[in-house]
């Protein structure tokens, strides 16, 4: 791998966070398909175009890119995770798309070609930046003068009841903090005038956000749901510092918090993202 900053992230999602995800690339594309179905339409893929997918895990934006943009375009997908860039390639190897390559790296500090992209992409990857601001300008740099980029990103844990929901479950009487703006978590660019300000400093311009409200799926039922939600890297942070009895405690709540949401067709909890786009001038 290339020179690494952020040092945190790499070692979750090049290690255990990343080969869950690996594991269970299917199960994530199929949650998070609402939101993606949002990103893909914002990015505006254009036949021939160049694409940059910024922390591109297992690689279905990159391949829904490069299936966009055809055989006289080409996208590179770029992530700390080598588990799941293997999944990433083999995929895209099944499906016969030769125009997208894949990059183990970190997006802050990768030595990108100069102008070398029309479009940079990211769907819920940018949020975990050491350094925002220096990593939004290294991500700028491979843009030409006029490309654009369109990224899907949290809104905050109050607006993801996912989170919220999941937040008071496992609580058990303590005072849990949310990560402040810029920090970097699934929520590091939640806030509009944060996350404008970092890439108006960063260089771009015209920056718009639009909202994105699905529900999300969570399970097929109330077990399925536990199952799903307690392998999740956030929620596995909240559990860290209980004892038995109150990990016990938290996960029971787990378990009924899944059940209160569950429907004939489902486990459903509302999610907001933001689609961000912006263009280099």
């Amino acid at each position: 791998m290339a020179d690494i900053v952020n040092i945190d992230q790499a070692e979750a999602w090049d290690g255990p966070e990343g080969e869950h995800w690996a594991l269970h690339h299917e199960r994530f594309d199929a949650t998070i398909s609402p939101h993606h179905g949002v990103l893909i339409t914002a990015a505006a893929f254009a036949p021939g175009e160049r694409v940059l997918d910024i922390g591109c895990g297992n690689g279905l934006s990159s391949r829904d890119a490069a299936r966009a943009v055809g055989p006289s375009g080409s996208v590179l997908g770029v992530d700390l995770s080598g588990p799941m860039l293997a999944v990433a390639a083999q995929l895209a190897e099944e499906e016969g798309l030769d125009n997208v390559r894949f990059e183990q790296g970190d997006a802050q500090v990768q030595s990108f070609e100069p102008g070398a992209y029309d479009l940079v992409i990211s769907r819920f990857g940018v949020m975990f930046f050491l350094d925002p601001v220096a990593a939004f300008t290294n991500i700028a740099s491979a843009l030409r003068p006029g490309g654009r980029a369109a990224f899907l990103v949290w809104q905050s844990v109050a607006a993801n009841e996912w989170v919220s929901a999941m937040r008071d479950a496992l609580a058990v009487g303590r005072d849990l903090p949310v990560p402040p703006p810029g920090a970097p978590s699934p929520f590091g660019l939640a806030d509009v005038d944060f996350t404008r300000g970092v890439l108006t400093e960063a260089g771009f311009t015209d920056i718009s956000f639009a909202e994105s409200a699905p529900p999300w799926r969570l399970g097929s039922d109330a077990d399925d749901a536990y199952g799903f939600v307690t392998g999740l890297r956030v929620i596995k942070m909240m559990l860290e510092d209980l004892d038995d009895s109150l990990r016990a405690q938290a996960l029971d709540n787990i378990r009924a918090t899944a059940a209160a949401h569950e429907t004939p067709d489902g486990v459903y909890f509302g999610s907001a993202a933001w689609v961000i786009n912006a263009r280099k001038p």
